[in-house]
């Protein structure tokens, strides 16, 4: 019997997924069918590009709202009062300073899904995150970068909500 992967989230970032499914299969279904219904007017479907590229977009409305369903038939919130700053886990901030040029830059390790780097959300799938994971204030991590390892000192964990 194959175990079902849970998806973490956050309170916070379930919700916002829960509203995307719930727009996508409303709003975004009826935009759809109008869409397709007024190019479906414009003439001989056989050479009407309108009605295919809106028949395309009907098709990934429907792969992303699927993908949404899969997601949340298997989410589960963290509980967040089991975060701790001894050994880095999902949710933590983490500071890191770069061992060759020093510059100490701030994390917070989140689930994919939530992950926003303008926002300093990484996700803990991602290289410096799948490093982090596990790691205690002081270890040096080497990540696998395209123009090659870098490595990271581990300046401070903490739990920022």
């Amino acid at each position: 019997m194959k175990m079902k992967k849970l998806n973490y989230y956050t309170g916070e970032g379930l919700k916002k997924l829960k509203e995307e499914l719930n727009h996508l299969k409303s709003k975004g279904r009826i935009d759809m069918a109008k869409q397709i219904a007024e190019a479906r007017d414009k003439g001989d479907l056989s050479e009407n590009a309108e009605y295919d590229a809106a028949k395309n977009a009907q098709g990934l409305l429907e792969l992303r709202i699927s993908k949404l369903e899969a997601l949340l038939s298997n989410a589960t919130v963290i509980d967040q009062s089991k975060l701790n700053t001894e050994v880095i886990s999902l949710l933590n901030t983490v500071k890191i300073k770069n061992k060759k040029t020093n510059t100490i830059i701030s994390y917070k390790l989140t689930p994919e899904e939530e992950s926003n780097l303008t926002e300093g959300k990484i996700s803990v799938t991602s290289p410096i995150g799948k490093s982090l994971i596990g790691k205690k204030k002081g270890d040096v991590v080497t990540v696998k970068a395209p123009g090659g390892n870098i490595e990271f000192e581990i300046i401070e964990i903490s739990i920022v909500l």
